[in-house]
């Protein structure tokens, strides 16, 4: 190892100058190499996130390779036995244009599925519901998602928000008396969006005030647009509460949940809202006056409310891309029958290439929607607390995904896809929300961005520690350094999904080493270049999550396509050229963003694109004039 040192030279030192201190860790390297085990070496915080790990430049395949098989027999049997009448249900008793006609879901689709358990669907069965898995349920919601979004809306606003803080947070005493209610007809609601805060949930106003005997919250303020907030009889709400600091004594105020009746009494509601799509689910503002709620129905914690809230959105976001997989499963059905029976210009509308390629590119986002729904829940019923960054991501690609392919199938279609009959401009209006609730993709991906960077800047401060006593941590310094020098050198082999993959996609599983291996310095540069301020960056965060978003989802599809080629399964070709071409184009999505970040020419534009916004703003709108001037 030490002639290895010894061959970097000043110039290829430059890129790990960071490190000033890397001489001195030569010169301990020459006398204490054979006693490198017996030092100390300091711990990091760990995550098996495989994108959590992408920032830090290292590869973690623990939660991606194998692709996930986790039902065993009895839950596969169960699923089996719910998969068919539940299909024939949607299609049989649900009628879509129906309930979106009469803006509510017609009261005989609602009763069948309250008989079907559909409701408590993750529910235990000792208390009410059906007790499936993350997995399972990923595979009802895509049968929801494949023939009602707004359906799907009240289903997963009763269950995925509306209760689900009771499933993860709930004492044994608040689930024995409300997980069973929430399973028999009560409908459930998460009550967090405030006039004054949508995304930045930590500013609501809503308060809740101890009553002077202790035994109370005395809760007061308004929710806005509430899914099921017409009609729930259980809440979970989200306010403001003041929390004194034991050791300073200082007050200050902290979300708090709570569980809230609307048998309480001071619980209203508005009328439904109007909305452009998912007409039939009930949105309404829900107002809070003097609601007397049991100190017993903290929910979490007192001042825990914004852990409850995120961990609640975190845990849901998966069955956002399993139901919009089922939903583009549908739409590309319809495009295929279209393309498949119109005939234009002598010729079938399947055999033009530019048809073949839309039904392609629709074929691909849906695979890899499916791939990641399934990937997510097969980690959190494997026992994962990792998966936060990938749930968002599944999120923002299945709902941007879902829309795409709409847009698509309709221009497939052509004038009868705009007509209403055929179904397609109501999916295209249901999808719209898709991008904006439960954490916009905006947001989610700063999240993704700004987390990840964290991560990474954590082990960089704890190698700045660690270089401040280097004697009590030279493990950690010469693992560290040996790492960057052998890299810089072309010494060390790159990080590598190739011995993972099925021999087939080799060529693709590089392109994916090489997007993995641009990663983790293209971070660290940005962390060295701004610091803290990379928080203000959102240009560069913004590309930061796409080129992680990119990275992930080849990984996923290259797990799946793997799998099926293994066993031999009939669509195992197939797969691996949707595989193919998706990191062939995504591996260049990364490539181009990650270079984006260090490209005069790029920063420029992003400085000229803050100014363009600053003077719209000012103006009040566009600046420039019709170029008639009149």
């Amino acid at each position: 190892m030490l002639k290895v040192y010894n061959k970097i030279n000043h110039r290829q030192l430059k890129s790990l100058e960071e490190y000033r201190t890397i001489q001195k860790a030569r010169r301990w390297l020459s006398t204490t190499t054979s006693n490198l085990a017996a030092e100390s070496k300091k711990d990091l915080k760990t995550s098996k996130s495989f994108t959590m790990n992408l920032f830090h430049g290292q590869l973690q395949t623990s939660q991606v390779f194998p692709y996930p098989d986790v039902l065993n027999d009895e839950q596969t049997e169960t699923l089996t036995s719910l998969v068919d009448p539940v299909t024939k249900f949607f299609k049989e008793v649900n009628n879509p244009l129906k309930n979106d006609e009469l803006e509510t879901v017609e009261p005989k689709t609602l009763e069948g599925l309250w008989d079907m358990g559909t409701f408590s669907l993750q529910v235990p069965q000792d208390l009410g519901g059906l007790g499936l898995s993350n997995t399972q349920y990923a595979r009802m919601v895509e049968i929801v998602g494949a023939h009602d979004l707004a359906v799907g809306i009240v289903l997963g606003a009763h269950q995925s928000i509306g209760f689900k803080g009771i499933l993860l947070f709930g004492t044994p005493e608040q689930k024995a008396k409300y997980l069973p209610r929430v399973s028999n007809k009560e409908f459930a609601a998460f009550c967090l969006t405030e006039p004054s805060s949508g995304s930045d949930a930590g500013s609501i106003k809503t308060r809740a005030v101890l009553s002077p005997d202790g035994k109370h919250f005395i809760l007061n303020g308004n929710k806005i647009w509430i899914s099921n907030g017409g009609m729930a009889e259980i809440m979970t709400v989200f306010a403001q509460t003041p929390v004194t600091d034991e050791k300073t004594g200082k007050t200050v105020d902290k979300v708090t949940a709570f569980i809230v009746e609307r048998a309480f009494g001071g619980v209203t509601n508005s009328p439904p809202e109007k909305k452009m799509g998912i007409k039939a689910s009930n949105t309404a503002e829900v107002n809070y006056e003097d609601v007397k709620v049991p100190i017993e129905n903290v929910l979490g914690g007192i001042g825990q409310g914004f852990k409850v809230a995120m961990n609640i959105l975190n845990n849901g976001r998966f069955g956002m891309a399993a139901a919009l997989s089922g939903t583009m499963r549908t739409i590309t059905t319809k495009a295929v029958e279209h393309a498949t029976s119109r005939v234009q210009f002598g010729k079938h509308l399947d055999t033009f290439g530019s048809i073949q390629e839309k039904l392609a590119r629709m074929a691909m986002v849906h695979y890899v929607t499916e791939s990641m729904a399934y990937m997510i829940s097969g980690n959190m019923d494997s026992g994962s607390v990792d998966y936060h960054l990938e749930a968002a991501i599944s999120k923002c690609y299945a709902s941007e995904s879902a829309w795409y392919v709409c847009d698509e199938a309709i221009q497939i279609l052509g004038g009868m896809g705009y007509m209403k009959g055929t179904g397609l401009e109501k999916v295209m209006r249901d999808l719209r929300i898709f991008r904006i609730f439960e954490g916009t993709n905006d947001i989610l991906r700063l999240f993704v961005a700004l987390t990840g960077i964290q991560f990474a800047g954590n082990h960089l401060k704890e190698l700045q520690k660690a270089f401040k006593n280097p004697t009590a941590n030279l493990g950690l310094i010469l693992g560290e350094v040996s790492k960057r020098a052998l890299s810089s050198v072309g010494l060390s082999s790159a990080p590598s999904l190739t011995h993972l993959v099925h021999p087939k996609l080799s060529n693709a599983a590089n392109l994916a080493n090489q997007s993995i291996g641009q990663f983790g310095p293209a971070i660290e540069s940005l962390l060295i270049k701004y610091g803290k301020g990379i928080l203000d960056e959102q240009f560069l965060l913004n590309r930061i999550a796409q080129a992680a978003i990119d990275t992930y989802t080849m990984t996923v599809v290259l797990s799946r396509a793997t799998r099926a080629l293994n066993l031999g399964l009939p669509s195992a070709e197939y797969e691996a050229l949707l595989t193919q071409v998706y990191c062939s184009e995504a591996s260049d999505r990364v490539t181009n963003n990650l270079m984006q970040l260090k490209s005069a020419k790029h920063l420029d534009n992003f400085s000229k694109m803050s100014n363009i916004a600053k003077q719209i703003c000012e103006h009040g709108g566009l600046v420039q004039p019709n170029p008639l001037n009149l």
